[in-house]
């Protein structure tokens, strides 16, 4: 998961950049409204953690702004006001998740986690598509040119995660978490899943690539 943490406290800041790298996610961070905006609009961001007490305004205004503009980011506001007004005008402006400081640091990856899993496609999105590959949350259903592909459970749930972001890198936690709702003792596990994919996909025109070391994307060749 690409985070962006929006914090001008550069201690919390860093803490939670550390944290969510060594957990296999990707960061980036901003101290203002400013710089977050800019970053945002790079693209690429899967989860906003978001501040309100920044040097350029509240925290909130830029979740208003976002909502506004039809965008469906995740934002968990990580705030010392923790009033149940400031939870409720969180709420209110748009956050998903609103966590009080001082906090715990698996806390908020378990928070952020969560906020993805309810970002995927859900039954009644339109089907996902790359190259001539594609799958159909509603019949749960892989296709390659329109034929069914005939795959095990855990198979087509590590496609559902991946198939709606193509060239997106997926730490090992991720894919885990995906498959099996938890992470594996072994890494096998997951390679025995990719293994199975990649035999199915085969010169299909998608493939699953491995970044050494910092996880996995699904390209178009």
């Amino acid at each position: 998961m690409h985070i962006l943490i929006v914090e001008d406290d550069r201690l919390i800041a860093e803490n939670l950049y550390d944290f969510l790298e060594a957990c296999g996610h990707q960061c980036d961070f901003a101290t203002s409204l400013a710089t977050a905006r800019n970053l945002l609009e790079q693209g690429g961001v899967d989860a906003l953690v978001l501040d309100r007490n920044l040097p350029d305004g509240d925290g909130l205004s830029l979740a208003r702004s976002l909502r506004s503009a039809g965008q469906g980011l995740p934002i968990l506001i990580l705030t010392a006001k923790d009033s149940l007004d400031d939870k409720l005008a969180g709420f209110e402006a748009g956050a998903d998740d609103y966590l009080a400081k001082p906090f715990a640091l698996k806390e908020v990856e378990a928070r952020l986690l969560a906020l993805q899993r309810r970002s995927l496609p859900r039954g009644d999105a339109p089907p996902a598509c790359l190259g001539s590959l594609s799958y159909d949350p509603l019949a749960q259903q892989v296709r390659r040119d329109g034929q069914p592909l005939a795959l095990p459970p855990k198979a087509i749930r590590l496609l559902a995660l991946m198939l709606p972001q193509p060239g997106r890198l997926f730490s090992r936690r991720e894919l885990e978490l995906a498959v099996w709702g938890h992470e594996q003792v072994s890494s096998d596990n997951l390679r025995s899943v990719l293994h199975t994919l990649r035999k199915t996909l085969g010169d299909g025109g998608v493939e699953i690539h491995n970044v050494h070391g910092l996880g996995y994307k699904l390209l178009a060749r």
